[in-house]
C-alpha cells in the first residue's frame, strides 16, 4: 500500500513557565492512502497534539513528518499554507462556520481560495450539498440550522475540493448519539467513494470502530495499533 503519512520519531514538548510537558514521546507510524485512521485516547493522551503536528498546525520539537512524499516539518508557513490548500481538508468539533454566510457560501469558500472557476464552483458545491443531505438548507445561515446540519455543512466544506487527506478533530463531539452515527456513516461513505484518507481523533471507542486502523494513544506514546484483522501491541 502507498503511504500517505509517515511519522518518524516525533517528539513534542510544551513549555509552561519553567515546566516542560512531554505531549508526544518518540512517536512513529504510517497511514496509507485511502485509509480511515482513528487516533483513540482519553483527554490529555496526546491524540489531538499528534493530529495537529501531522497537519502542520503545531511545530515539532524533533522528528519528521512526511505527507505525500514531502517533509512538512521542513516547510515554511507559506509553503504549508499552499500545501494545506491543495491537499488537506479539516472537520472541526465546533463546526467553525462563518455566521454571516449561508451553507452554500461556507462550503464554497475553499474553492474560492483555490481560484476555481465560478461555474465549476457552483457545480461542485451543489453536488456535495446534495451528497451530505442539506440541499434544503442551502440558503440558511448557521444560526438557522441544528448542530447536525451545521456539521454536515462542515463536512461538505471539507470534502468539496476533493482533498486527498482530511483531518477530523472530534467531529461529533457536540452531537447527540443518533446524529453522531449518521455523521460517522456519512464521513466514511464519502471518503471511501473518493478514496480519500481520513485521520480522526476521538475518545469514544464506538466511533473508532468506523475506522480501518485504530491507533491507541496513551501518555504521548502509541500503545496499540489495530488494523483490520491484525493488532500490534507497542507498549
Amino acid at each position: 500500500m502507498e503511504p500517505m503519512i509517515e511519522v518518524k520519531d516525533v517528539t513534542k514538548i510544551y513549555k509552561v513557565g519553567n515546566e516542560k510537558i512531554l505531549a508526544l514521546d518518540n512517536v512513529s507510524l504510517t497511514i496509507n492512502k485511502g485509509e480511515f485512521c482513528c487516533l483513540l485516547g482519553t483527554s490529555g493522551s496526546g491524540k489531538s497534539t499528534l493530529l495537529n503536528v501531522m497537519a502542520g498546525i503545531e511545530k515539532l520539537t524533533s522528528g519528521e513528518i512526511t505527507i505525500r512524499g514531502r517533509r512538512i516539518d521542513k516547510m515554511s508557513e507559506r509553503e504549508l499554507s499552499i500545501f494545506r490548500q491543495k491537499y488537506l481538508g479539516f472537520i472541526f468539533q465546533s463546526y467553525n462556520l462563518i455566521p454571516a454566510l449561508t451553507a452554500v457560501e461556507n462550503v464554497e469558500l475553499p474553492l474560492i481560495f483555490k481560484e476555481i472557476d465560478p461555474k465549476k464552483r457552483r457545480k461542485l458545491v451543489k453536488e456535495i450539498i446534495n451528497a451530505v443531505g442539506i440541499s434544503g438548507r442551502a440558503k440558511h445561515k448557521p444560526s438557522q440550522m441544528s448542530g447536525g446540519q451545521q456539521q454536515r455543512v462542515g463536512i461538505a466544506r471539507a470534502f468539496v475540493g476533493a482533498p486527498e487527506l482530511i483531518f477530523a478533530d472530534e467531529p461529533t463531539g457536540n452531537l447527540d448519539s443518533k446524529t453522531t452515527m449518521e455523521i460517522m456513516e456519512l464521513i466514511k461513505n464519502i471518503s471511501k467513494q473518493y478514496n480519500q484518507t481520513i485521520v480522526m481523533v476521538t475518545h469514544d471507542a464506538r466511533l473508532a470502530e468506523f475506522a480501518d486502523k485504530i491507533i491507541s494513544i496513551h501518555d504521548g506514546h502509541i500503545a496499540n495499533i489495530e488494523s483490520k484483522g491484525e493488532t500490534a501491541n507497542i507498549i
